[in-house]
């Protein structure tokens, strides 16, 4: 692909401290009378989404906010358990804001835009107030300053947290600024509503087609500039630990209108689930990294106790502790259990490739809080843990203070996504992407606590400047109806879809091609890949959308309230994002974070990044359902930064 096209994104002149204030000294306004003229649309009420409507409407813009769930309160976000993190330094333990910048782009293994990055880590300080003035229950110390705790990637502790609940109770912030607004009519709520497609008039977004969950109505929405904050793709492996509702289809529908789908191969693999457990399951519980400060992860170090372990016959709490393999401290001493999720994922995969792991699978390892018992006292670990502990044991119905959790890793956040510019505009003017439907500042892995860092970031401290920037000279556009020929082209496109769905009338479930297209991800696009196993899934994967466009069955009508339609234009959405994601994979001959090339690794295992060659965000461009995407690159250039391999052992 040597002749692929490169660009590079506008970012702000000056020193990398100063281009956001510079940003925000130069930009474009509207004033209070102007923005009452104006109409957003915002599909997605996650932390990203809700933060979005809520400060929008503060400034004054007529919002227009769509909701999957029946309520903003059970957006995906409330699944966060952990933490957020910020450079409050709090603990005096060295943090600071260039800190956790250089950590999140080191974390990212130098693949993420370092200004967006540099932002991010800017106004984390900012979330923090905001969210205590909202009133989230973050834990506090005795002296009455928030509290602190470790997570992967880092050497300071930077993670604030409310137990094991930090997503609920900031989204629970996000709904009372959102649900301020709606009282006062500035933000005009829409639940159990899905995105089908946006309208493009004349090169800009002017808003959205959306199915009805509740009748199967298909309504038209205007809207002078349109926000996608609809999450991530992880469930394009159908097991993963996302909720069932979180799909891609309005990425996909974006990148089919024009927007480039960016890095769709850096999919994040979380170290700390719980493992599989039959094949009837829907989808996997997440254990959160925070256990990983006081649990220690291992696996005896003899063959034959964890096959003993497996078979029954040895229990782990029989293991002592001379024959218990630590091996995240064994092999990177400096962070021990706190490497960042992509290497103790695949330290997991390892060892228990090598034949050490447990369950009566032997794809699971160890979080053993015996020690932390020993140290703090159950009372302790309790306070700090307690509701994830009894999450662990209604599931798996054992006491995890007794004998130890087992983990193993799984599909998580998505780092690719739906590519942004410096303003989070996408390839389309007037459409906008926040929060994890963007590439995101993670590069190609996202530490632990910084989903819910960037999804308020963007939400309530970047995207109201920068949509302003772009909205300052739409205020004499009047409002369009959805009359107009780009709406009723869109509805049409959308009936045609729909229709041929229903009609095919085939013998099998959405369901069971799903779970298909999931094994083949996980098994040939998962932890590690190789030239052969992603041209294996590229065909794979052509076979199975073959298969279900011939033969899917979906009982019901089109035009009422129907589950599986609904799954089923999901499903197609989610073949489309498969095979992107092996198609980047393969042309991305290195492994950097959560893409992991088996012929590009350095001697001892770790990820081996060829900067010379891809030091570039992939964007891929639609060009057609029957032709492969273009490739366009947008190169990474580091000015103040130096780029390293990544080392967690020292």
């Amino acid at each position: 692909m040597s002749d692929t096209k490169k660009f590079t994104t506008i970012v702000p002149e000056g020193q990398l401290a100063d281009k956001w204030s510079n940003y925000k000294a130069h930009q474009k306004l509207v004033n209070p009378a102007n923005k009452r003229r104006l109409d957003i649309i915002v599909v997605g009420t996650g932390l990203a989404g809700a933060s979005a409507a809520a400060s929008l409407g503060e400034l004054g813009f007529n919002v227009l906010s769509f909701c999957i769930q029946d309520s903003p309160r059970r957006a995906h976000s409330i699944a966060a358990q952990g933490g957020i993190n910020a450079a409050k330094n709090y603990q005096n333990d060295g943090d600071s804001v260039y800190r956790l910048f250089y950590d999140t782009i080191k974390g990212g293994d130098y693949r993420a835009r370092e200004a967006n990055v540099y932002r991010l880590a800017e106004v984390s300080n900012n979330i923090i107030d905001q969210c205590v003035a909202q009133g989230v229950p973050f834990a506090r110390e005795y002296g009455g300053l928030l509290d602190n705790r470790s997570f992967g990637g880092a050497q300071v502790s930077r993670t604030f947290y409310a137990k094991g609940q930090t997503g609920q109770q900031l989204l629970l912030g996000a709904y009372s600024a959102l649900s301020r607004q709606i009282s006062k009519g500035s933000v005009k709520m829409h639940t159990r509503y899905e995105m089908l497609d946006v309208v493009v008039i004349e090169g800009r977004a002017r808003g959205i087609i959306a199915r009805n969950l509740r009748t199967g109505k298909i309504e038209r929405f205007f809207g002078h500039a349109v926000v996608i904050a609809t999450g991530g793709y992880g469930n394009t492996f159908f097991l993963s630990t996302n909720a069932m509702a979180s799909n891609g289809s309005a990425a996909v529908q974006i990148y089919k209108k024009g927007a480039y789908f960016a890095n769709p191969c850096y999919a994040q693999i979380h170290p700390t689930c719980i493992p599989v457990h039959g094949e009837s399951q829907s989808k996997l519980t997440l254990m959160s990294e925070s256990l990983r400060n006081d649990g220690r992860i291992w696996v005896p170090k003899k063959k034959e106790d964890a096959e003993a372990i497996r078979a029954g016959k040895l229990k782990p709490t029989d293991i002592a502790d001379d024959d218990r393999d630590f091996y995240l401290e064994r092999r990177y001493p400096a962070f021990g259990n706190l490497v960042p999720r992509d290497v103790a994922s695949r330290a997991a995969k390892e060892r228990c490739d090598a034949g050490f792991g447990v369950n009566n699978t032997g794809l699971a390892v160890y979080l053993d809080f015996k020690y932390a018992i020993e140290r703090l006292g159950e009372a302790t670990v309790k306070a700090r843990y307690g509701n994830l502990f009894q999450m662990y044991e209604k599931i798996v119905d054992e006491n995890p203070y007794k004998t130890p959790m087992m983990i193993f890793p799984a599909i998580h956040y998505t780092m690719g996504g739906i590519w942004v510019d410096y303003e989070l505009q996408t390839s389309i003017k007037g459409l906008f992407a926040i929060g994890e439907a963007n590439f995101s500042d993670h590069g190609a892995n996202r530490l632990g606590a910084s989903a819910l860092m960037q999804g308020l970031a963007d939400g309530y401290f970047v995207l109201p400047y920068t949509i302003q920037n772009y909205l300052a000279d739409q205020i004499q556009v009047p409002r369009i109806s959805t009359d107009a020929p780009e709406f009723l082209e869109a509805l049409k496109d959308i009936d045609k879809k729909i229709n041929k769905l229903m009609s095919i009338q085939g013998k099998r479930s959405v369901d069971s091609i799903h779970k298909e297209l999931g094994i083949v991800m996980w098994d040939f696009v998962g932890m590690a890949r190789t030239e052969e196993s992603l041209k294996t899934a590229i065909e794979k994967i052509k076979a199975i959308k073959k298969e279900f466009w011939a033969n899917v069955y979906i009982p019901g009508k089109a035009d009422d309230l129907n589950g599986e339609l609904e799954k089923a234009l999901r499903l197609a959405d989610f073949l489309e994002i498969g095979y992107l994601m092996a198609l980047d994979g393969l042309n991305r001959e290195e492994s950097c974070g959560g893409h992991f090339r088996e012929e590009y690794q350095t001697p001892d295992g770790e990820a081996l990044r060829q900067d010379d060659k891809f030091s570039y965000v992939s964007c891929w461009k639609y060009t057609g359902d029957d032709s492969d995407p273009e490739l366009l690159k947008e190169d990474l250039t580091y000015e103040f930064t130096e780029r390293k391999q990544r080392n967690y052992k020292e």
